[in-house]
């Protein structure tokens, strides 16, 4: 007897209806809190509205995705038992946790920020991001360091 067959979130992902990106849409269902997807898109829309307002030579599609391209990372640090002792092993990290990754430190950033609207904090961090910069940024650069300080152990990566 055959097993279910389960079909993958990216499979079932419906685009944004504003802008038709999935990606977008995936942020959106990551933004999300206690199944309030509407909040989440409502809050989403007006920050992209605020970044076309400030860089008004980029579409706000075109910086979110940039930022998320920014700080997807390269590298990280996997710790490896070899010979009693932990190492801590620099890896390539595969296009799928990149994205997660990413996703996961703009929306830990975008919450950090107390005290202001969401969407004017999201339009900040995904702002930043765009430029290089800003909490979840210095996420990424921290990891980048640390795979960096330790890859006198990458020949543990096997």
């Amino acid at each position: 007897m055959g097993r279910k067959k389960y079909t993958a979130s990216a499979e079932q992902l419906k685009p944004d209806p504003q802008f038709g990106s999935k990606l977008l849409a995936k942020f959106i269902n990551v933004m999300m809190l206690d199944g309030k997807k509407w909040a989440a898109q409502k809050f989403m829309y007006q920050a992209l509205d605020i970044i076309s307002e400030r860089i008004k030579e980029e579409k706000p599609l075109d910086v979110f995705e940039k930022a998320i391209e920014n700080l997807k990372p390269r590298l990280e640090v996997r710790s490896k038992r070899v010979g009693g002792a932990n190492y801590q092993v620099p890896m390539p990290v595969n296009q799928k946790r990149q994205l997660s990754l990413a996703m996961r430190w703009l929306r830990d950033s975008i919450r950090a920020g107390k005290g202001r609207p969401t969407a004017i904090r999201a339009a900040d961090e995904i702002a930043a991001a765009f430029r290089g910069e800003g909490a979840a940024m210095t996420t990424r650069e921290n990891i980048h360091r640390m795979a960096e300080a330790n890859k006198a152990f990458a020949h543990f990566a096997w």
